[in-house]
């Protein structure tokens, strides 16, 4: 089972605070390797905090922490802290402005119970190459 959401990307305290202890710290990876779930969504596909989700957009597809919150202010929206899983998510082009589209993004969430979420040194050998 998935559903289609709404992909948001920003800035979060956590990821903030896990930014300046290093880009490659537990707490960094902590901080970033998450999505934050609203309830509903979550009862509806039988998720539970910290369980692996698979979230893919047409740009990619990556495994983060279920994060059941509150702070997501409605069904069907999803949010993922700035960071490298976010980027794995987000249109790599700028439309000539330099920056990519953090917001906004048709994204497709599902559980992945038998994945796990790969360290950002990890990740960054599997889809950079070393």
């Amino acid at each position: 089972m998935k559903f289609r959401a709404i992909l948001l990307t920003g800035r979060s305290l956590k990821q903030g605070m896990g930014k300046e202890l290093g880009k490659v710290s537990d707490k960094y990876m902590e901080s970033v390797s998450v999505c934050e779930v609203h309830p509903k969504d979550a009862e509806e596909l039988g998720l539970k905090e910290g369980d692996s989700i698979r979230v893919t957009t047409q740009f990619g597809s990556i495994i983060v922490k279920c994060n059941i919150s509150q702070n997501i202010a409605k069904p069907g929206v999803v949010f993922i802290p700035y960071g490298p899983y976010a980027n794995m998510l987000i249109d790599p082009t700028t439309d000539s402005s330099g920056m990519p589209s953090f917001k906004g993004i048709t994204a497709e969430i599902e559980p992945a119970p038998q994945e796990k979420v790969l360290s950002v040194k990890d990740l960054l050998s599997k889809y950079l190459g070393g």
